[in-house]
């Protein structure tokens, strides 16, 4: 840690707006993080207090919501607050701190998504051995893989970014600590790290989107000897999915998967994989998903007219 005692704290730029322009990004900014909350939570507390616990997508989906929660918690609160500030600080051990968690939730959600993938491939393609296939045993080992290649992936990149010297500019050209912004301040040649960073996160990206298109493909061609309202519910499922997918990955590949440098464009694409993304995962599993429509209902309904028939 010897050569990183000079530099104690980094200068965040952050969204770089007027007066006015602040005070909407805070307000916007906090409606995506208590929607983000309040959806997620809402997901939870449904799921565990129905039947639908005991089916394995909704298994997935309690984790899922559990870690948009997570995920996003590492970065949106204190973006929230230094729309307030002029100075936007933060200290050494919080940055690699927050680089650490980001990518281990993210990587958690990531193959979480995965799990949910192939949890509907068995469903389609092999529908009179899916409780068998898909057993609580199953699902947990699913989990803890998920957890284990998060680990994966976020070490390296953490001990990228712990390794780097810092001995003079300590302003950061974004809105959270993040490896590739890093790489611009330290006082050393950063061409093998950037290529590292390309490899756990860029292709790491693209594998993922890749195994999940591919997924969804061969669902999508199992869905042919599926009835037509079969086809409707699949199709309602996976196209929840596939707009989760995308509105995640996209930005995020083109972020990471390039030549190691950053653009000004890099913090607008960063909301959507930090905050847009994870907002709209409670409505896209919610409003396209009857069984979840349905059990919201049931849950909240009589959640209500018991505490109304109690008072």
């Amino acid at each position: 840690m010897e050569n990183h005692r000079n530099i104690s704290e980094f200068v965040l730029l952050g969204l770089s707006y007027g007066y006015n322009m602040k005070l909407f990004c805070f307000v916007f900014f906090l409606f995506c993080y208590i929607a983000l909350l309040g959806g997620n939570l809402l997901i939870i507390i449904s799921v565990q207090c129905s039947p639908l616990f005991n089916q394995p997508m909704y298994y997935f989906l309690i984790y899922l919501s559990s870690m948009d929660i997570c995920y996003t918690s590492t970065v949106t609160p204190k973006l929230i607050g230094d729309m307030l500030v002029e100075r936007k600080t933060i200290s050494y051990s919080s940055c690699m701190l927050q680089i650490f968690t980001m990518h281990f939730f993210g990587g958690i959600e990531i193959f979480i998504l995965i799990a949910m993938a192939y949890d509907r491939c068995i469903a389609i393609c092999k529908p009179l051995h899916y409780m068998l296939i898909m057993s609580r045993t199953r699902c947990n080992l699913l989990v803890l893989a998920s957890c284990v290649g998060a680990c994966i992936h976020a070490f390296p990149l953490f001990t990228i970014a712990i390794s780097l010297p810092f001995c003079g500019p300590n302003e950061i050209d974004h809105y959270f600590c993040d490896v590739f912004p890093l790489l611009k301040v330290a006082c050393t040649d950063t061409y093998i790290n950037g290529v590292l960073i390309i490899a756990f996160s860029g292709i790491l990206s693209l594998v993922v989107l890749s195994v999940l298109l591919i997924s969804y493909g061969i669902i999508l061609f199992s869905l042919r000897n599926q009835s037509a309202e079969g086809r409707q519910k699949a199709l309602s499922t996976c196209g929840s999915h596939i707009t989760v997918v995308i509105f995640f990955f996209t930005p995020a590949i083109f972020v990471y998967l390039r030549p190691p440098t950053t653009f000004p464009e890099d913090k607008i694409l960063a909301l959507f994989y930090t905050i847009i993304a994870p907002m709209f995962n409670p409505l896209i599993y919610t409003l396209r998903n009857t069984e979840m429509k349905n059990t919201l209902r049931k849950v909240w309904c009589q959640t209500f007219l018991s505490t109304k028939a109690h008072n």
